[in-house]
């Protein structure tokens, strides 16, 4: 087994393009459509009851009752209506929302595959994904998150889901309440061969660009020698949800911070390039380290609430990234699995609601 030094997290996937299926929708009553089960799992599963549903065409119909199940259980899987491709993937996760948002200012290597939408993280197939909230490490973050299971895996694979709220309740009060009163601060060092660039990061070779892009998210920013540059920002630790009002357990402490790594890689880090100079780090808002044990908790407490279920092929996984976090296990064999994300939290230039953790 190999371990990529920087790799805060842990996806690559590969295989033969599924073919297409063209099928024309069928318009029956609303009530003959889908089926919905709600006690299958910690997500809600819903399928078609006859072929040839409009996935798309079904979610824009039924938004308000959608939205509803999202808002209860965090997470609904859409099996068996035939998408297959991209493009059909594309259709559906337009269906709620008024368009997607582009990686920008990401953590992890992806791809592009077609238009906004992307390929899941790219890491070796033998590394693990922690449970995480999407891009958690900032103040603007997508609110729906979009999965397709184009190519599913052999064995393992699975996209594990974990309820952020029930995940802040399993952390002892005091925890709670210090990081929530003082954040987290994401310090990132791009170049240097030990990480992704800030041009795969930012999406961009101008450095009038990326800088565009900090002013904009609040960035702190200092350009060093030999094209590299240092990114800081403080961000939210707790964040309630905007319509439910539900707090949640929302940062990617537990991933930036050096701890993450395996200890040999930890250390030879630390020997050569310093604390300053590491990747990534995470401190809380005020600079101060984080202690290794409070970070032992929190891993535990996402341990406790993981669920992982098998992918079908062609499943599409709708998740509300407030509510509920996601990972991804290791797996054999080809894996594709597509990524979209839509809804951005509101105004994402302010700062995110915390809350008082009592």
């Amino acid at each position: 087994m190999t371990t990529d030094m920087t790799n805060p997290l842990a996806s690559r996937g590969t295989g033969t393009p599924v073919r297409t299926v063209r099928r024309r929708a069928i318009r029956v009553s609303d009530g003959e459509l889908v089926s919905i089960d709600a006690e299958a799992g910690l997500a809600v599963v819903v399928r078609p009851r006859m072929a040839g549903v409009d996935l798309a065409g079904w979610l824009r119909d039924h938004r308000e009752q959608v939205e509803r199940l999202l808002h209860q259980r965090g997470a609904v899987r859409l099996r068996g209506f035939g998408v297959a491709t991209a493009a059909d993937f594309e259709a559906v996760s337009h269906s709620l929302g008024p368009g997607l948002l582009d990686y920008v200012y990401g953590s992890t290597p992806r791809s592009r595959e077609k238009g906004s939408v992307y390929t899941s993280t790219e890491y070796p197939p033998d590394q693990v994904i922690p449970q995480h909230n999407e891009m958690a490490y900032s103040r603007r973050w997508p609110m729906k998150l979009w999965f397709f299971c184009k190519i599913a895996a052999a064995a393992g694979g699975e996209t594990p889901l974990a309820d952020s709220r029930r995940v802040l309740a399993r952390l002892d009060p005091a925890l709670r309440r210090r990081f929530a009163e003082r954040g987290v601060r994401y310090v990132r060092n791009y170049g240097g061969g030990l990480d992704l660039s800030w041009q795969q990061v930012f999406e961009t070779d101008r450095r009038e660009q990326v800088e565009s892009v900090c002013r904009t998210l609040r960035i702190s920013y200092e350009w060093l020698p030999d094209d590299r540059l240092r990114t800081w920002q403080v961000c939210q630790a707790v964040a309630n949800h905007p319509v439910t009002g539900e707090a949640a357990w929302f940062n990617q402490a537990h991933l930036f911070h050096p701890s993450n790594l395996p200890a040999d890689v930890r250390e030879s880090l630390l020997a050569t390039a310093g604390q300053d100079d590491l990747p990534r780090n995470a401190l809380y808002g005020d600079g101060a380290p984080i202690e290794d044990a409070a970070l032992e908790e929190i891993r535990a407490a996402f341990a406790a609430e993981t669920v992982a279920e098998p992918w079908d092929e062609g499943e599409v996984l709708l998740i509300d990234n407030v509510l509920m976090s996601h990972g991804r296990r290791p797996y054999d064999g080809p894996r594709k699995v597509l990524v979209a994300m839509t809804d951005p939290n509101p105004d994402p230039d302010g700062d995110a609601e915390r809350e008082d953790a009592q």
